[in-house]
């Protein structure tokens, strides 16, 4: 039964961090109770440590048996086993919480960074800006499991402990207690340099991921302009300051639980000067063996969950660092309507133009029409128009002329999904395959088809972790044909009817070009695709083929080009010529 989507108020903007807290405050009830019962259940351990002590203690002085001893330890078993299971259930959730406060962190990122003006942008990286936000966001999300783990684990257990400690003796427990709190003490005093060294660890993280990219991606101007040298010394100079901050933060992190955990065991000597004169029946109160190892075990566990606050501290921090650098990415994302899916029908091209300056056309009066199942081709000398020309579809260029779908100025159609766009740069960002191609929906059938269209499913196969392999800052793990078919499925994926694919083969060989093409032309025959590429082994199969060069557009077939253009004869031979040597 269909039933419509229910709309929730929001009682939080989306940068503040109670807000996705709130939208899981079922599983947070859930965590509530099996962590409650789980919790408190944790006071069982001392209790039947003691009583079993205080029975083999019994036993050899012949006031209790083996079977009372047995019975003992099978209730233990069973109180314990039931204390497990709820820590199980509470661990599940937990688990998903932090996954469902993840994604709800990147589809809003996703959603801002797609929704952000193009320009914008493509200045500022977005794979990049994506990879480090993306990052942050799982830093932000475990700091919330680790949190919301820890309110149980330590605080209501602690509380527990501390209950316990107070009924067996109030005076020996103010003793004792007054340990703890100076290692809290010193946390709130370490706060500080927690967070500074997190911060500047991310930093010099940032820094060293920037400079690597740029060095890659700008290899060859560095070789020819003789600074390959300078630029290897500043990448040094970016690892030495990535080591030394990352260890810096290491110690700060890793080195203070020791410390509390040291501080809080010190209450152990008074339960020896004080717990064994309760057991001599000569302290503040009357103790059985049972009650001073019960006593012991109680506030040796207790200790050990003060210690574990710096856990919680050294992860809240961290969270805190990576908080502030998403918080403004975090937006409340307007109300918008599902796109609608459009069906397969004409493309018309009428006269459209453009030039970035009016009296400079990139192309101009360029005219065609494409049926569904039809490939048309676009190529031209380097710098032509041919991307730009691809990116008129999309609207992002105020061109002349007209674009109809279906009879219908595209214009008018917004919030239609018409075309679906494979730039030449891939954006990927950190995340896993199927992250990368399926941007949050789920179709496991379309994913495997798009991986087969792109020849990937062998190299896929091969990943350790299939397709939840996580590729790096913008694709850093993948070779630059692996980046670019990725980029490809994830347009192949959309439901788009037309394809913008610039450049795709750019990086692959012609052996996996021809096979890609063939896919494309067999499972894609409900799509228009319009192929911008410099190569033009596969343009003898396409159904039209467009020439830009010097603001003239020629649309023909590749046969009559081949006859009456010399310009595209020559680069089609050349480039022949050459895959045949």
């Amino acid at each position: 039964m269909a039933m419509g989507k229910r709309k929730s108020k929001k009682k939080y903007p989306a940068d503040s961090i109670l807000t996705y807290f709130h939208q899981e405050r079922i599983v947070l009830l859930l965590i509530t109770i099996t962590g409650t019962i789980y919790n408190i259940g944790m006071l069982a351990g001392p209790y039947f440590e003691g009583q079993l002590v205080q029975y083999f203690y019994d036993l050899a002085n012949g006031r209790k048996t083996l079977r009372d001893l047995l019975i003992l330890a099978m209730v233990y078993i069973g109180v314990i086993l039931f204390v497990q299971i709820n820590r199980a259930v509470k661990r599940f959730y937990v688990r998903r919480f932090a996954n469902n406060v993840s994604r709800s962190f990147k589809r809003n990122l996703y959603q801002t960074m797609v929704y952000s003006d193009t320009e914008k942008m493509s200045r500022e990286d977005a794979g990049s800006l994506m990879t480090k936000a993306v990052s942050d966001a799982d830093d932000c999300t475990e700091g919330m499991r680790k949190f919301t783990t820890e309110i149980f684990d330590t605080g209501l257990v602690m509380v527990a402990y501390l209950a316990m400690l107070a009924v067996y003796d109030w005076k020996l427990t103010i003793l004792c207690m007054i340990f703890p709190p100076i290692a809290y003490l010193i946390a709130g005093l370490l706060r500080k340099l927690v967070t500074r060294t997190a911060a500047a660890a991310r930093k010099a993280t940032d820094n060293l991921n920037s400079t690597i990219i740029d060095r890659s991606v700008n290899a060859l101007t560095y070789r020819s302009t003789g600074l390959e040298k300078r630029q290897r010394e500043i990448a040094e100079e970016g690892m030495d300051a990535y080591e030394k901050a990352t260890v810096k933060a290491e110690i700060a992190q890793n080195s203070t639980q020791p410390v509390y955990y040291a501080i809080s065991m010190a209450g152990v000597i008074m339960i020896f000067l004080f717990g064994s004169r309760n057991v001599l029946h000569i302290g503040w109160t009357v103790w059985t063996i049972a009650s001073f190892t019960t006593y012991l075990s109680c506030f040796t566990k207790l200790a050990k969950k003060a210690s574990n606050s710096a856990k919680l501290f050294n992860a809240v921090q961290k969270a805190e660092v990576s908080w502030h650098r998403i918080k403004p990415f975090l937006k409340d994302q307007p109300e918008r309507e599902k796109a609608k899916e459009a069906e397969a029908a004409l493309l018309e091209v009428q006269n459209v133009s453009f030039g970035y300056v009016p009296e400079k056309q990139l192309f101009s009066n360029v005219s065609f029409q494409a049926e569904p199942g039809e490939i048309i081709g676009i190529t031209g000398p380097i710098a032509s128009g041919k991307s730009t020309f691809g990116r008129v579809f999309l609207q992002e260029y105020p061109y002349i002329g007209k674009i109809l779908y279906a009879g219908e100025n595209i214009s008018l159609l917004r919030n239609t999904e018409i075309f679906a766009y494979a730039g030449h740069d891939p954006q990927l960002f950190t995340g896993t395959i199927r992250e990368n191609i399926c941007l949050g929906t789920e179709n496991d059938q379309r994913l495997h088809e798009v991986i087969e269209e792109v020849c990937m499913q062998d190299e896929i196969s091969s990943f350790a972790n299939g397709l939840e392999t996580v590729l790096g800052e913008a694709g850093s793990r993948l070779s630059g044909g692996q980046q670019a078919r990725i980029s490809l499925a994830r347009a192949l994926f959309s439901k788009a009817p037309v394809l913008i694919l610039d450049d795709p083969f750019s990086a692959v060989d012609r052996h996996t070009e021809e096979s890609i093409f063939n896919y494309l032309k067999m499972k894609e025959s409900n799509r228009i695709i319009i192929l911008i590429s410099h190569r033009l082994h596969v343009f003898p199969q396409t159904d039209q083929v467009i020439w830009i060069n010097e603001g003239s557009a020629q649309v023909s077939s590749h046969d009559s080009l081949l006859i009456n253009l010399s310009a595209y004869k020559q680069l089609y031979v050349m480039q022949e010529g050459e895959d045949n040597a």
